[in-house]
């Protein structure tokens, strides 16, 4: 059986070999959650060796701005910078075909954004995030706008989800660094059609956007405990 250390040390490696890629002068994609974290250290420690110069990085979330600014590595955005040269980022399930669920986190829009403006995805997870079918184990998070919230619970069930609105453990409902809701949406038998679903629900007034990352073909690294 794996336990909780195996993983984390499956994590870090997938993260410190990603990084391994990463070149002086790039601008980067950082990404959110418990394994981009590791990345993201491991950034820092070899900004700070002097093993890499002049990389900016675009944060994913403001808790990755926060801890790239901790670490000392020069932030910009997409406005300044529309064009990335490589993201780095964790995934809550990755199929054969390397389609993503993610948003766990919270994170799904902006690094959405951001995984789209870079010319490399790369992702970085352990074994257990591998599934034949999207929706298998996790949820698909879909972040809507506040406004009216209840209106889609109807429309998902008949798409065959079970929608759950995201909270906090006082029970309040969670929200996005935009200000959204999410909602996650349990599928029995996972998702037997996630590109007919994800044009379904983004057509929808009030859908931001889903946890659906298909097609960015992305490069896929798993971790060794």
């Amino acid at each position: 059986m794996i336990g909780p250390g195996d993983t984390s040390r499956a994590k870090q490696d997938a993260a410190e070999r990603a990084v391994e890629h990463v070149q002086s002068g790039m601008a980067l994609g950082l990404g959110s959650g418990s394994t981009a974290k590791f990345a993201v250290e491991a950034i820092g420690r070899r900004l700070k060796a002097g093993e890499l110069r002049e990389v900016v990085g675009v944060a994913t979330s403001v808790e990755t701005r926060e801890l790239a600014s901790a670490l000392a590595i020069p932030l910009t955005d997409l406005g300044d910078c529309p064009l990335l040269d490589m993201t780095i980022d964790g995934a809550d399930e990755i199929d054969p075909d390397g389609n993503l669920i993610k948003g766990g986190g919270g994170a799904l829009l902006w690094e959405k954004m951001v995984a789209t403006a870079s010319k490399r995805l790369c992702i970085v997870a352990d074994e257990s995030k591998l599934v034949d079918r999207l929706g298998e184990a996790f949820p698909l998070p879909v972040e809507v706008v506040r406004f009216g919230w209840q209106v889609h619970r109807a429309m998902l069930r008949e798409l065959g989800a079970e929608p759950v609105l995201r909270s906090d453990l006082g029970g309040a409902p969670c929200r996005t660094d935009e200000g959204h809701y999410i909602l996650d949406c349990k599928f029995e038998n996972g998702i037997e059609d996630p590109y007919s679903l994800q044009q379904a629900l983004v057509i929808r007034p009030g859908i931001v956007e889903t946890g659906l990352f298909l097609d960015m073909k992305p490069e896929v690294i798993v971790g060794r405990a």
